[in-house]
């Protein structure tokens, strides 16, 4: 499915166009062009981000030569994209049943539940 990556620097909500990883070993810092899938130990950065990091001292960052570029969507992720649109709109597909009625004593809104209380 089509998804969006965006910088992982607190507050930033500009796309990714870089990956950060650490090479511990060396003391490195290396940023490159956007990985082509999200990995736990590295992180995604903007443009910005990408262009100002700093590592710790005594260590050496290693950057892409050139522009970052925004990733491209893939044949992949058109296709997905154009199935769950198509999916969406069948006329045969089984509608969702409404909620049921929730039991005495408890309810929910929005995404909080209301629990009964001790004695009740």
């Amino acid at each position: 499915m089509l998804s969006v990556r965006r910088c992982s620097r607190t507050g930033c909500t500009e796309l990714a166009v870089a990956t950060l990883t650490y090479v511990y070993a060396d003391s490195t810092a290396v940023v490159g062009p956007l990985a082509t899938q999200a990995e736990p130990h590295s992180y995604d950065l903007c443009t910005a981000h990408a262009h100002r990091l700093t590592a710790p001292r005594g260590w050496e960052v290693v950057r892409f030569e050139g522009e970052f570029a925004p990733p491209q969507p893939s044949a992949d992720d058109l296709t997905a994209l154009a199935e769950a649109v198509r999916e969406a709109g069948r006329a045969d597909r089984p509608l969702d049943p409404p909620p049921s009625v929730p039991a005495q004593g408890t309810g929910r809104r929005g995404h909080l539940r209301v629990l009964p209380g001790a004695d009740g």
